[in-house]
């Protein structure tokens, strides 16, 4: 996009910069999708790429900007969508639901981070691991409200499904998606960022340069298991059932995992780009059923040995720690 000097004064002054002014404008236009007659299968398609990006989005705010490889994503997704079910199922609103999955989320990182930010590296991420497999056991045993489940396990319908529509569904994860593009963005220019990225080239220094390592590694894994809640909130609302197995399943990790490695650790618009071919994938691969995961592991290990720096790392060279 190419801008004269009193454009560029106009959004100086508003406080914008030519990248957030594309995101404002490409937002602007897919939130008309809905309104020109779409096709259903293209917004369903959009629909998930926008999820997948805010869960690559997340992820990508703790492991590329912050060097925690944390495994546990599936544990806020899981989280978020019981909290929305079990809410709507007592009679609250969509809004209130989704805000106690965020501020459960919240308590839950709040809670985990006090034993596993005494690791680092590979036993870091172990500890992670098991976290949303723990999550699956215990809402396999515990009932939350009464009443007929379904399925294997505590498996709930979410009735609010019923009352809205793909249309809306839709803008919402667009919301939802535009937001976590916004967060990162600012994150990313800011100091929070650049503390971050200390801590992730080398915690040691970072911490002799007196940064406070503690707090800014919870800050970035509290805001992404917000971020992951929101994607979780959005994904069950379309959905309309949910149960163990598939809440707190490692595929929301590979998911998350695969897009930005093939995008780009620690770019901004990296996950946006991998989560465009995972999405692709998605749909070319659903005949596989869960021979799908084991063919994404291959590709990511693919990916890993032929472009280390992802998509964006190898277009951009050394700029891609711009974007």
């Amino acid at each position: 996009m190419v801008l004269n000097k009193d454009g560029g004064l106009m959004l100086k002054k508003l406080g914008i910069d030519k990248t957030e002014l594309c995101i404002i404008l490409l937002t602007l236009t897919l939130i008309t999708f809905p309104f020109i007659g779409a096709p259903k299968s293209v917004l369903l398609y959009l629909f998930l790429f926008f999820v997948y990006m805010t869960l690559s989005m997340a992820w990508n705010l703790v492991a590329g900007y912050a060097g925690l490889v944390s495994l546990c994503p599936p544990a806020f997704f899981g989280l978020a969508g019981y909290s929305l079910a079990i809410f709507t199922l007592l009679k609250f609103s969509v809004c209130v639901a989704i805000g106690v999955g965020i501020l459960v989320a919240i308590l839950f990182a709040l809670i985990i981070s006090i034993p596993i930010f005494r690791l680092m590296g590979i036993y870091f991420s172990i500890s992670t691991l098991v976290i949303p497999e723990a999550l699956r056991i215990a809402f396999f045993l515990w009932r939350p409200i009464k009443g007929t489940f379904h399925g294997g396990g505590a498996g709930y319908m979410i009735p609010v499904t019923e009352k809205l529509k793909m249309e809306t569904i839709y803008l919402f994860s667009l919301f939802v998606a535009a937001f976590s593009i916004y967060i990162l963005k600012k994150i990313k220019n800011s100091k929070f960022g650049f503390g971050l990225a200390a801590i992730r080239d080398n915690q040691r220094t970072a911490t002799s340069c007196g940064i406070n390592v503690y707090k800014l590694k919870l800050q970035s894994f509290i805001i992404s298991a917000i971020l992951i809640a929101l994607a979780g909130s959005v994904f069950y609302i379309y959905q309309g059932f949910i149960e163990p197995s598939s809440a707190f399943n490692i595929k929301w990790t590979m998911i998350a995992m695969l897009s930005t490695v093939i995008g780009g650790m620690g770019t901004l618009f990296g996950p946006v780009m991998g989560s465009a071919f995972v999405t692709f994938l998605h749909f070319l691969l659903a005949r596989y059923g869960n021979l799908s995961l084991l063919i994404q592991g291959v590709i990511l290990v693919a990916i890993m040995l032929l472009l280390p720096r992802g998509i964006m790392g190898f277009l951009l060279g050394k700029s891609n720690k711009v974007y």
